[in-house]
């Protein structure tokens, strides 16, 4: 029996659209720490080792019932943590000179355009969908400044969502967005094993894996496999013959 026609592909953003950027969190503090220093009377030091656990605690939470957290989220608990008002105009600076220091960083695969442009040929709707609390704008900017951002019909952040992936409500999400009623007319492509392969097959989407060491393992089949990008537009061609 044919499979049902594809009608989308969405995309993990982190290590399947974006090189993989393996960080230290303490490195991505370090600037909203210099200037909170200037604000309250906490050392520059300890607030730098406090926001980090902040963001630690956070993420591990995440893990456990796959509820979506925002930055605002993470900076109101680390007010708590601080036991200080952090005002707007704080926040709004180290938050433009935190994405200041991703900016060379992040960097979009090589064949991003190439790829998403031909699947768009092939009269299919792109999607994202990106596990993050950082706002919607910090991951624009990155698109934007790649030449990616018209190539991607919908784009889905978790920190505007209440699940993040695996859970299935995180996909539904994604699936509205770029208008595909039944998911299994839909291709999700991402380099997590438990959060994006076996969440998509959950939620009954097909799944491609690219293949990334840095992340941990799952005990799960995707539907296909990728090492390049670029090796996910034949994938995608067979799926389509089938029907």
């Amino acid at each position: 029996m044919a499979r049902q026609r594809i009608e989308a592909v969405i995309f993990d953003w982190g290590g399947t659209l974006a090189d993989y950027a393996a960080i230290e969190l303490i490195d991505m503090w370090r600037i909203a720490a210099h200037h909170l220093a200037d604000h309250i009377d906490i050392p520059e030091a300890e607030i730098l080792a406090r926001l980090t656990a902040v963001e630690e605690r956070m993420w591990a939470r995440t893990t456990t019932d796959a509820r979506a957290a925002s930055l605002s989220d993470l900076l109101g608990e680390a007010t708590r943590e601080l036991g200080a008002d952090v005002t707007a105009a704080v926040l709004e600076e180290a938050g433009t000179h935190y994405l200041d220091t991703w900016t060379p960083h992040i960097v979009h695969d090589r064949q991003a355009v190439e790829v998403l442009t031909a699947l768009r040929a092939r009269g299919l709707r792109i999607g994202l969908l990106s596990n993050t609390h950082w706002p919607p704008a910090y991951h624009e900017h990155f698109l934007e400044r790649d030449g990616l951002v018209d190539l991607i019909d919908a784009r889905a952040y978790t920190s505007e969502m209440t699940y993040m992936k695996p859970h299935p409500e995180a996909f539904r999400h994604a699936l509205d967005a770029v208008g595909v009623t039944e998911a299994a007319r839909a291709v999700f492509v991402g380099d997590r094993l438990f959060d994006d392969v076996f969440g998509a097959q959950r939620a009954g989407m097909r799944a491609v894996h690219r293949v990334n060491s840095r992340v941990s393992t799952y005990d799960v089949r995707p539907d296909d496999t990728i090492e390049r990008l670029e090796e996910l537009v034949p994938i995608i061609d067979g799926w389509l013959r089938e029907a």
